[in-house]
């Protein structure tokens, strides 16, 4: 499927050394709120900076599990999950507001988006609870997971995610981080399947053959020794070849 244009995401309020650098090449933000990373200094402090480029703002909730960094799974009732996201979400939106924007989206973090990618129920309470914060909230997924399906089914506008530098298994699913090469460390070769994702083409899996995701955002990941450089190169090669760089509608 052809496309014109593509939105570019980051996680940002995580206490990385090159947030602020990262933030001019985004069109969205995904912000910390609490649970894995971030209190109310450094989400004011990234609210202002997204507002200063004009990126649309998100809220970046998790599992509580600040030793982990929120990549480690939790088995949670429905009720503790839903706690957990409401109060991370709403201390974010109140900083929004406060600030006078708004809170455009929600994108989950680390394995609460992982397990609810894969875990029909914990999808629905995800995506439940966000329909209930506020059903004018898109929700960023990835592509093909029981997280969209469940948003869609929840009457949420669902924004289809893709990676930029983490390499896919044959059934659409991330490879985990724990396999070998399924975090791409060749810049060149990120950025290639960037443009084929944006475009809607097929892209090589790590288990071998190929997957199409069928994606309206990207990720890029701002942890990196090099993440500002490479996400210039990146918007210089989306440019180059007539993709357009803008938030989703």
């Amino acid at each position: 499927m052809k496309r014109s244009g593509i939105d570019l995401n980051g996680d940002v309020g995580e206490g990385g050394l090159q947030e602020e650098g990262l933030t001019p090449f985004l069109t969205s933000v995904n912000i910390a709120c609490g649970g894995h990373a971030g209190d109310e200094t450094s989400m004011l402090r990234a609210v202002r900076s997204a507002g200063r480029v004009g990126a649309a703002i998100g809220a970046h909730p998790s599992f509580p599990d600040r030793d982990h960094f929120g990549r480690r799974e939790m088995d949670a009732s429905s009720t503790q999950v839903k706690h957990w996201l409401t109060e991370q979400i709403l201390v974010l939106r109140s900083i929004v507001e406060r600030s006078g924007a708004r809170l455009r989206h929600v994108k989950p973090h680390g394995a609460l988006y992982n397990q609810a990618a894969r875990d029909r129920a914990l999808a629905e309470v995800v995506a439940e609870t966000v329909a209930g914060i506020d059903s004018t909230l898109l929700l960023v997924a990835l592509a093909g997971s029981e997280l969209e399906v469940a948003g869609r089914r929840a009457g949420l506008r669902v924004i289809a995610e893709g990676f930029v530098d983490r390499a896919y298994l044959g059934d659409g699913r991330l490879a985990p981080r724990s396999q070998p090469g399924a975090v791409m460390e060749d810049e060149g070769l990120a950025i290639e399947q960037a443009l084929r994702l944006a475009r809607g083409q097929p892209i090589a899996a790590l288990s071998g053959g190929t997957v199409c995701p069928q994606v309206e955002t990207l990720c890029i990941h701002g942890d990196g020794p090099n993440a500002v450089v490479f996400a210039r190169r990146l918007r210089e090669r989306l440019a180059s070849e007539g993709i357009a760089v803008r938030p989703p509608p």
